[in-house]
């Protein structure tokens, strides 16, 4: 993203494709994705059959999340798989930020599927049933075999990735809800304790929201073009403007174009004169290693008598 002026000083730009801030998600997370979604699929349907069976409202909950899971799974799939296309003439960041999108609506789908977990407990508080203690705890601990062994093949993706993190989150989340579900069948099938079925559905749902709120905040300010997280904005502008001929800076911009990769623009005044390219490759090569920035444009104003329209810290 440049401007361009019809000021009477040189600009220049230069890209950096290089070091953390310019990475995609390995190819093999898409395979990662398949099995995991084909796994909460055969959950869901075992979850169905024996919570309808075992009059289980915490079982029937635990599927309806795994339910939410699998349109994660597959939103977070197609969000991967589009950031791998390459960039055309209408769309020149490719898909890249379909990954946000995906990531916030995972954080959105999550909260939405534990609120109606809640609402089914809640209702059954009044009037438990009677709950097959036996079949909820060997069904739950499928469930979270599965949704445990579905995370370990996102989690190596989850630090770098905030679409893979919501993924991950989703799937870790199901397993705590199944071990709830193990413990509350337990208790249930030498106790009678019924109405610690659905009570156990509503603390586990409220751990769920409490985890969740990170990845949606997350999601959100990405969405919007904020500076992601792991960067400090006062950090790269007092990089910037301490290099060497720099007296000034302005319209810096630092935003996610994806959940892996961040862009900057920036107009640096010089004047002194325009630096060269090997100033600009040296300038890149910080950003991307220093802040993990990795797609950076840089323009340089030498002339002292214009001033820039985009000076002012009050214009986008």
């Amino acid at each position: 993203m440049a401007h361009s002026h019809s000021h009477d000083h040189d600009a220049a730009h230069d890209h950096h494709h290089d070091g953390p801030g310019h990475s995609h998600a390995p190819a093999s997370f898409g395979r990662a994705f398949a099995w995991a979604a084909v796994l909460n699929i055969a959950l869901i349907v075992a979850q169905v059959v024996y919570g309808v069976l075992a009059n289980s409202v915490a079982l029937l909950a635990d599927a309806g999340h795994n339910f939410g899971d699998v349109v994660g799974l597959l939103l977070a799939w197609a969000a991967h798989s589009a950031a791998q296309k390459r960039p055309t003439e209408r769309y020149t960041y490719g898909y890249r930020s379909a990954s946000i999108l995906a990531a916030l609506a995972n954080a959105l789908l999550l909260l939405v599927a534990t609120g109606a977990i809640v609402w089914e407990a809640i209702g059954r508080l009044a009037e438990p049933g009677t709950v097959a203690g036996g079949t909820v705890m060997i069904v739950a601990a499928i469930g979270i075999a599965v949704n445990a062994g579905s995370a370990l093949l996102l989690m190596s993706g989850r630090k770098d990735d905030l679409n893979i993190k919501g993924a991950f989150l989703h799937l870790v989340g199901d397993a705590a809800v199944s071990a709830g579900v193990v413990a509350a069948g337990a208790v249930i099938y030498f106790s009678g304790w019924n109405w610690l079925d659905p009570a156990v559905s509503i603390a586990i749902s409220v751990v769920i929201v409490w985890t969740t709120w990170g990845l949606l905040r997350d999601s959100f300010r990405l969405s919007l073009d904020a500076v992601p997280n792991s960067i400090d904005p006062a950090a790269v502008r007092q990089y910037l403007q301490g290099l060497a001929g720099v007296a000034s800076l302005h319209d810096l911009h630092i935003w996610g174009m994806s959940t892996r990769e961040t862009a900057l623009t920036v107009h640096l005044v010089m004047p002194g004169g325009h630096p060269g390219d090997a100033f600009l490759m040296s300038a890149c090569k910080a950003l991307s290693e220093r802040f993990g920035i990795g797609h950076a444009t840089v323009q340089i104003e030498v002339s002292g008598n214009t001033v820039c329209p985009l000076a002012s810290s009050d214009v986008v």
